[in-house]
């Protein structure tokens, strides 16, 4: 199969309607902004199965860019709401959802922001977050918006490679890190396929993968809070060569406490961060302060 056949029903953006739009806009993809449009219809079309989007499901969509994802997330969700930053893009997209699905246009809501800055969304609480995330703020992006809309149910994002590998590692893998474990407070993380480099415009230098996040059915049980578990694993991280009772020394106020937590939580103070799961850092989170008499 051609990696730019076209779309047989028309909607969808091929490789020739996005040189097209993009020469009429006078835009170029930036290197600032991670921007790599997706001018494959096949591979949109597998994104959305491969997020299993229901046709009650509402989808934010950060980063649509010219619209590829975002007309094939129209042909299967209830709604789709998409966070553009870009101004030409943003008040390009409307316009492109209206000429190729005008069935489905009232369906569709736009947000002209940076995503990192959204708290709150138009119309129905977003059930599903499904995105071509830009490479360079993947992470962030994708943590503020699990934490800002707890309704998102599940998550499809399409990001680079390496950053899906980090995403999906499992403690004691050499590239679990502080993603890895972030992202496991919200969701139970895994691969979810490759994407080649073809598919893009311009093509970027490095594979990307795709990465399916599912809200954990029950939130990680701990009486310390997100942040409190966060300033463990940011610490833990930051020296990860280290053993814990090292890299841990400037968040509890010394070596002794950070042994002292690390003892009462039930874990070695020879051990280092990429062993621990979240609630082993969560345990660490609740037994600062330990050696005081009490969790301080």
């Amino acid at each position: 199969m051609s990696t730019t056949e076209p779309d047989a029903s028309g909607a969808l953006l091929g490789a020739a309607d996005i040189r097209e739009l993009a020469a009429a806009l006078g835009v170029r993809p930036t290197k600032q902004r991670g921007q790599n449009f997706v001018i494959d219809a096949n591979t949109v079309r597998r994104i959305v199965r491969t997020a299993g989007v229901r046709p009650d499901d509402v989808v934010v969509e950060v980063g649509p860019g010219l619209g590829s994802l975002t007309l094939a997330l129209l042909e299967a969700a209830d709604h789709v709401t998409a966070v553009e930053i870009d101004d030409t893009l943003a008040a390009a997209l409307p316009a492109t959802i209206g000429a190729r699905m005008p069935e489905r246009a009232e369906r569709f809501s736009l947000v002209h922001s940076d995503a990192m800055l959204v708290q709150e969304l138009p119309g129905p609480a977003p059930t599903a977050l499904v995105a071509n995330l830009p490479y360079n703020v993947a992470v962030p992006v994708l943590l503020h918006m699990l934490a800002t809309f707890p309704t998102i149910e599940r998550s499809l994002v399409m990001v680079q490679a390496e950053v899906a590998d980090r995403l999906a590692a499992v403690p004691g893998n050499k590239v679990y890190g502080v993603p890895s474990v972030k992202a496991n407070w919200y969701a139970e993380v895994k691969r979810a396929g490759a994407i080649g480099r073809n598919v893009f415009w311009p093509a970027p230098n490095v594979d990307s993968g795709l990465v399916s996040l599912v809200r954990r059915a029950e939130p990680v049980k701990t009486t310390a809070s997100r942040k409190e578990v966060f300033a463990v694993v940011d610490a833990a991280f930051a020296q990860r060569r280290k053993t814990l009772r090292a890299a841990l020394s400037g968040w509890a106020g010394s070596s002794v406490a950070a042994e002292a937590a690390l003892v009462a939580a039930g874990i070695s103070p020879q051990a280092r961060g990429e062993a621990l799961t979240v609630e082993e850092f969560a345990r660490i989170a609740e037994n600062k302060g330990a050696g005081h008499g009490g969790v301080a």
